[in-house]
């Protein structure tokens, strides 16, 4: 791991803002590659002044939303009909598919932010915003705050830990679960202020054309 961080840092020094952008866009693709090796090289190269951590973490959120992008587009074109020829055959029948569709428009832009903070995920979570044909404009807002969020974050540690970059993985480790942590923190406030919203709805006092209506029933 040490050797492989060592070539990410004389990679990242050479090719500059560029090599992030595109390590990011391979990263936020279906192709494994982790962020955890990408972006506090970086950040190490920002504690050494010989990059700038605002435009360290600006190429890696447009890198992440290019990534993103390719896994939307294809979940848009080729995503549905996959899935509704072959789907059958692991349980996933077209009523499931529509209900999963019908929650992602609904919830799309809490799934999306939190998505990208993730492990593992934030790899897959365009998928399902392909499938539902999720507004563009909120699509790539999420995305980018949630991927530029953990850029940051990332890079950070590579600042933090300096010349001990046999530290790097461990700490990665570390922000990992923080995330994890505010994730559910958000995701906690978020299902509060949806049900206060429901029952906030099951209050509201009953119209005259509903009174009628009523009334009008046998």
């Amino acid at each position: 791991m040490h050797t492989i961080i060592g070539w990410l840092i004389e990679t990242i020094g050479t090719l500059g803002y560029p090599g992030i952008f595109l390590l990011m866009a391979v990263e936020s693709s279906v192709i494994p590659f982790p962020s955890e090796v990408v972006m506090p090289p970086a950040g190490y190269l920002v504690f050494q002044g010989k990059m700038n951590p605002w435009l360290v973490v600006l190429a890696g959120g447009l890198g992440s939303l290019v990534g993103a992008y390719a896994n939307y587009y294809g979940a848009l074109y080729l995503g549905r009909p996959l899935l509704l020829q072959y789907g059958r055959f692991v349980g996933l029948a077209e009523v499931k598919l529509d209900k999963a569709e019908l929650f992602f428009r609904r919830h799309g832009e809490i799934s999306t932010f939190i998505g990208r903070l993730l492990p593992v995920i934030r790899q897959l979570i365009s998928v399902p915003a392909g499938l539902a044909r999720m507004n563009h404009a909120r699509f790539a807002l999420y995305t980018a705050l949630g991927a530029s969020i953990w850029c940051a974050v990332l890079t950070w540690v590579g600042y933090a830990i300096g010349d001990n970059q046999q530290l790097i993985m461990s700490m990665s480790r570390q922000a990992t679960a923080w995330a994890i942590g505010f994730c559910l923190l958000i995701l906690t406030i978020y299902l509060h202020l949806q049900r206060q919203r429901s029952n906030a709805g099951n209050l509201l006092p009953v119209t005259s054309s509903t009174k009628q209506s009523k009334e009008n029933q046998p």
